[in-house]
């Protein structure tokens, strides 16, 4: 195993402290393992809250920012933060106008956010709501959906809840327009080879040289299929097909896709990659507004990429294009 680290023990909570000394002006630690926006909550604005394992900035953290989110609750490499983690971060959140929850159906992360709620609910008399991100199509058939992993689709949802937010609305408003963006995103991933977590020192899964994974999660969960390498085009013509399958877009429709980095594959891989998204939906007449590529959900030095697209209304579409700012993303 390379990394550059200390004591494996220290990787989380050295990285928060580097993290937050290089971008004071979006992100405050306030407490253990809660990030948080250095200014505090903002007075009568639903506040957002997300949380889940380190490995994958700038998911979650990163994405703590006006017109983003407003805490997060950061747990060791690939594992939920606890319970009173969450609760803090929400805390940290209200503006006495409830909070929402934003995050990825994973078992960990949904149990410790029900007892978060409710322990926020009973001593601190914050109303809370729940919206869960599960846009990964191959961990769960169509008609199975709620059971889904959430991965990069968050990105997406993030910033068209943290808008609304910013508009007053209240807390039912905001779970709604954040549900409806949740409810439009559809993801897919591919890999080429492993992480390594640090405190196992080892690399998560096996992969032969030239071969690739159809489907991998964001944590190395198995894909669909796994054989040779194969070129680019075929690889994406195969990942749009499977979304196209799931959701599809027709002559005049409009959606914003990401092209995301899993750590390693550079940017050059994935304008690649865009080259032939932008082509595959030029074809079916579908415009492509504000598309992403680069590294926003990653699973450290996983060499892969995933595609998300998010269907857009109008009301999508302008809360999306809205301003906002983190260390990783601006808008406007």
């Amino acid at each position: 195993m390379k990394k550059i680290l200390n004591d494996p023990a220290d990787y989380v909570d050295e990285m928060l402290e580097g993290f937050t000394a290089a971008h004071p002006e979006f992100y405050a630690q306030p407490e253990r393992r809660v990030i948080a926006r250095p200014q505090g909550a903002t007075k009568g604005k639903v506040g957002i809250v997300t949380g889940g394992g380190s490995g994958h900035l700038p998911v979650f953290t990163g994405y703590v920012g006006p017109g983003f989110l407003d805490a997060c609750a950061i747990g060791d490499v690939f594992a939920s933060p606890s319970a009173e983690q969450m609760a803090s971060a929400i805390r940290h959140a209200d503006g006495g106008a409830g909070v929402l929850r934003l995050y990825g159906n994973y078992g960990g992360d949904v149990m410790n956010f029900d007892m978060a709620g409710e322990m926020v609910e009973m001593e601190n008399d914050i109303a809370t709501s729940t919206v869960l991100l599960a846009d990964d199509i191959v961990s769960a058939p169509k008609e199975e959906a709620a059971k889904r992993r959430g991965v990069a689709g968050m990105i997406y949802a993030f910033k068209i809840a943290g808008a609304c937010a910013d508009t007053k609305a209240d807390l039912a408003e905001v779970t709604r327009v954040s549900q409806k963006a949740a409810d439009a995103c559809r993801s897919i991933g591919m890999a080429l080879t492993p992480c390594i977590v640090p405190q196992a020192g080892k690399a998560n899964f096996e992969l032969g040289e030239n071969e690739m994974e159809m489907g991998m999660g964001i944590h190395g969960e198995p894909g669909i299929w796994r054989d040779a390498l194969r070129p680019a085009d075929q690889i994406v013509d195969e990942m749009i097909d499977r979304i196209l399958a799931d959701h599809s877009f027709a002559e005049g429709d409009r959606l914003s896709v990401l092209v995301n980095s899993l750590g390693a594959t550079p940017l050059e891989e994935l304008y690649i990659m865009y080259r032939r998204v932008r082509q595959r939906f030029a074809d079916i007449g579908a415009e492509i507004v504000m598309p992403l590529v680069g590294r926003y959900a990653t699973s450290m030095e996983m060499t892969g990429a995933t595609i998300t697209t998010i269907a857009l209304d109008d009301e999508l579409e302008r809360y999306l294009k809205a301003p906002a700012a983190c260390a990783y993303w601006r808008v406007g």
